[in-house]
């Protein structure tokens, strides 16, 4: 007789903790519109390792587009984000740099004469999600839409991720002293578990020092768990 009590198959994913993102409280009240490249330097001056660590990136600071008839502002010269209470600082990083990042904990950190304390973190895991945004994937601007696609599609391919469904979204640049990096938003939809992970443990495109190519759940919608 052969008798197998568990089935390896029906046992929920368990998202590994190699690559995680780390939370930080801050203290701020405005930040610029366009802060990637100040807020990047910034968090350089204390994390030198920073930019060139495999895994490492670095989320530009949200606040909802639209709440109680108020709209994300556009003009990047001249208006601001007035940050809530709620708005934190968040690092994506290899597990292996938790405590070297630590070392921002109690700084105040200049951002275009916006000062911003940084608070304790606390850690968070990837979860398993699908669709998948990345807000801003940095790439040729004179790319037309469907070669865009094309070039998302192959960098997921080459990570042995299926590609059944993406979806562009609208376009940035970002100001540094080097000239603008352009970038735009991807969904990708259709994940499994494991691939919604992996790609966001890898991402795509380079600066992720700049927040771009990081993968993050697509907000209100159900974890692949819960879906599938």
């Amino acid at each position: 007789m052969f008798w197998q009590e568990d089935d390896e198959g029906d046992k929920p994913y368990e998202a590994p903790d190699d690559i995680v993102d780390l939370v930080f409280r801050i203290d701020c009240r405005q930040l610029p519109l366009d802060h990637a490249w100040a807020l990047s330097t910034a968090i350089q001056a204390v994390l030198p390792w920073f930019a060139g660590e495999k895994g490492a990136g670095m989320h530009q600071i949200h606040v909802a587009e639209s709440a109680n008839g108020w709209f994300r502002p556009q003009d990047v010269e001249h208006e601001v984000l007035h940050l809530p209470r709620r708005a934190r600082m968040i690092l994506r990083l290899p597990k292996a740099r938790l405590e070297d990042a630590r070392a921002l904990v109690g700084a105040e950190l200049d951002i275009d004469g916006h000062p911003l304390r940084v608070g304790e973190p606390s850690v968070k895991k990837l979860q398993p999600a699908s669709p998948l945004v990345a807000r801003y994937v940095a790439a040729d601007p004179a790319l037309s839409e469907e070669a865009f696609l094309s070039w998302v599609a192959e960098e997921i391919q080459a990570m042995d991720i299926p590609v059944r469904k993406l979806m562009a979204g609208k376009t940035y640049a970002f100001r540094t002293p080097e000239g603008p990096v352009s970038a735009r938003t991807i969904m990708i939809a259709d994940l499994k578990p494991e691939a919604s992970v992996r790609l966001q443990q890898e991402g795509i495109g380079p600066r992720r020092e700049l927040g771009c190519g990081l993968f993050i759940p697509h907000k209100g919608i159900k974890s692949v768990r819960e879906t599938n």
